[in-house]
């Protein structure tokens, strides 16, 4: 009997990849299949599925999912949820599409999955604005109701995605027939629930926490870390390792500046390494959300959540992704509720006068005897080829970004927001 957290919604782990013979027999079919081409965001979606990483999902959501996770976190069977799982197509396709139909979903020439069509639902504008205020509006200064619309448009990734999206959402199960490049582009990184799970029982871990990244890790990200070890048994720290926006450190760089950390600095039986296929959403607070339901197919008890997790701008409030864990309702069936709870720690920083990382519940001293730490900050100073100051970064892995952004032929500005730069630090 594992000791480990139960996948999220009860099912056990719903894997919606083929294999063997049934991959085969689908890949054939799927040749024959009208083809759909979906983005690279619904590709990471479809692997996630594929490997259990999304369960108890085993395919697209409906309108009537897609309105109770917005409006209530619950999909229409009560199971909860924090962010819409959708497909949008392009109403011509939709048009050639009949309920019950199968059809082929491809990206960038590859067939991912196959899908029996059982709902087409239109979407209009007004029902995108409202999916973009219910999941990516926060307690931000930019998201104020006089400026939010103003000022997503051109600067929230999250909103300009949705904004994108093609007119109608279709739902279905989805037959999963390719993991893309993540097996053998990050081969011993890209690991699925099923190897986490078995990573964890093995070196009998029952209580595993997950650091998020999405950046190199740096001093804060190395502290955090050390504190979940203090606590649990190990830590997972799990990168994304699918599409960034632009300007962020891609995937290759980080793992490999990860690699030279956990090398240098950290108790080699206490901590994995480990990616997951999704691109960033830019949710904020719903993006911690979905950060530890997810993770909690992978068999993580405890999210960390620092400050301003997942967040993008000035949109969300410094400590909103923890305080989103206290509202969120409880399914009758406990089965249904998020089973994975937030590690909150305070803001944290490398402060000369304690000589060493802390965190303003620990920290007694003011903002001048500390050197504040954020990848918006450590990705701003890189880029400008400025000197990354004393105590944010180790040495080694500096030499490595240090060494990725001198070989850029193009640069994308890097903006820093209040929480990145410390200024809204008391």
């Amino acid at each position: 009997m594992s000791k480990l957290v139960a996948p999220h919604g009860g099912k056990g782990l719903v894997c919606c990849k083929l294999h063997g013979s049934e991959l085969v027999a689908e890949q054939e079919k799927a040749a024959g299949l009208k083809k759909i081409q979906i983005s690279a965001r619904a590709k990471g979606d479809l692997i996630m599925m594929g490997i259990g990483g999304f369960s108890p999902l085993d395919g697209f959501m409906t309108k009537a999912d897609w309105k109770g996770v917005c409006e209530d976190f619950t999909m229409a069977n009560g199971t909860f949820w924090p962010v819409p799982i959708t497909l949008d197509i392009a109403k011509a396709d939709a048009d050639a599409i009949e309920i019950g139909d199968e059809i082929a979903l491809e990206n960038d020439g590859v067939v991912y999955a196959t899908m029996k069509v059982s709902e087409k639902a239109e979407m209009s504008e007004a029902d995108k604005k409202w999916e973009c205020e219910k999941v990516f509006k926060g307690e931000g200064e930019e998201s104020a109701d006089e400026s939010f619309w103003k000022i997503a448009m051109e600067d929230h990734p999250g909103v300009q995605m949705v904004m994108a999206q093609k007119e109608v959402n279709i739902a279905g199960p989805v037959k999963v027939l390719s993991e893309g490049e993540y097996p053998d582009q990050y081969k011993g990184v890209y690991l699925t629930p099923a190897e986490t799970r078995a990573m964890f029982e093995e070196r009998g871990w029952s209580d595993v926490a997950a650091l998020q990244l999405r950046n190199p890790m740096h001093r804060s990200h190395e502290f955090l870390a050390k504190i979940a070890i203090e606590v649990c048994d190990g830590v997972l720290i799990h990168s994304l390792i699918g599409n960034l926006k632009p300007g962020d450190i891609p995937a290759d760089v980080r793992v490999e500046a990860i690699d030279c950390l956990v090398e240098n600095y950290f108790v080699k039986d206490n901590v994995i390494q480990g990616g997951y296929p999704l691109d960033m959403r830019y949710a904020g607070p719903r993006e911690g959300l979905l950060h530890a339901t997810f993770r909690q197919n992978y068999g993580i008890s405890k999210m960390i959540i620092g400050r301003d997790h997942a967040g993008v701008g000035d949109f969300y409030g410094l400590f909103e992704a923890q305080e989103i864990f206290d509202r969120i309702p409880t399914p009758a069936d406990p089965a249904k509720a998020l089973l994975c709870a937030p590690l909150k720690i305070d803001w944290t920083f490398y402060c000369h006068k304690c000589d060493g990382m802390a965190s303003l519940r620990t920290c007694p001293h003011g903002k001048d005897d500390r050197v504040i730490l954020s990848g918006t900050k450590l990705r701003k100073a890189l880029s400008e080829g400025a000197e990354v100051v004393d105590h944010f970064g180790r040495e080694e892995v500096l030499v490595i970004l240090r060494k990725y952004y001198a070989g850029l032929t193009e640069k994308v500005e890097v903006k820093m927001q209040g929480a990145a730069s410390g200024d809204v630090m008391k």
